[in-house]
């Protein structure tokens, strides 16, 4: 599918402290690093945090370069729901929930709901490889060359241990929802960002 046109594996532990945080299973994370040579990822659990809109902390101001080459931050997000996907090419569970995100993006893009990635480790010829063969139509920052600078923005909000991880922000920038891991499903995250929408329209 063609794009829309807007205008080596990094060492475990280099990853380990750009990624770091404390979360269930945090443990069994730090293990995974540990253990990660072979496979280049930490998978997650799956699980999902909720963070009611009293308890969530400031907004989250970040930007960076995209694959597309224009630049995408915050300040592009702000009265928008935004859903945030921390990936990269080479991770097998990134690849298993393209499709579910891609699904998502095409029901609630209409809505005015935006999507962005945060690719983690590539060169931009990666992300274009992998957004042509899943068919990815949205931005994503290249991270790794912006000197990680949206990952730390977001770590001191919300822990990201694990790659894919999927965060769900309200209309201000805060963090709403995050699921460490893979996605489930196309509905887990059509739910999160229902419920976010429903806060909008509330």
């Amino acid at each position: 599918m063609k794009r829309r046109t807007l205008a080596a594996l990094a060492a475990p532990l280099i990853a380990a402290l750009a990624l770091t945080g404390c979360s269930g299973g945090g443990e069994d994370l730090a293990k995974q690093w540990q253990e990660s040579s072979d496979k280049g990822y930490v998978s997650g659990d799956g699980s999902s945090l909720s963070i009611a809109p009293a308890d969530r902390t400031e907004p989250v101001e970040f930007s960076g370069e995209t694959d597309f080459g224009t630049t995408f931050g915050s300040d592009d997000t702000l009265g928008s729901v935004t859903v945030v996907n921390f990936w990269y090419a080479g991770c097998a569970p990134c690849r298993a929930e393209a499709g579910d995100l891609m699904e998502a993006y095409d029901e609630f893009s209409p809505e005015g709901v935006q999507f962005v990635g945060v690719n983690t480790r590539d060169q931009v010829a990666q992300a274009e490889q992998f957004a042509e063969q899943f068919g990815v139509e949205y931005p994503s920052i290249m991270d790794n060359a912006n000197g990680r600078a949206t990952q730390r923005a977001f770590a001191g909000q919300v822990p990201l241990n694990a790659v894919p991880t999927t965060l769900v922000l309200d209309t201000e920038g805060r963090v709403a929802h995050r699921v460490l891991g893979q996605l489930a499903d196309a509905s887990q995250l059509r739910t999160l960002i229902e419920e976010t929408l429903a806060e909008s329209d509330a």
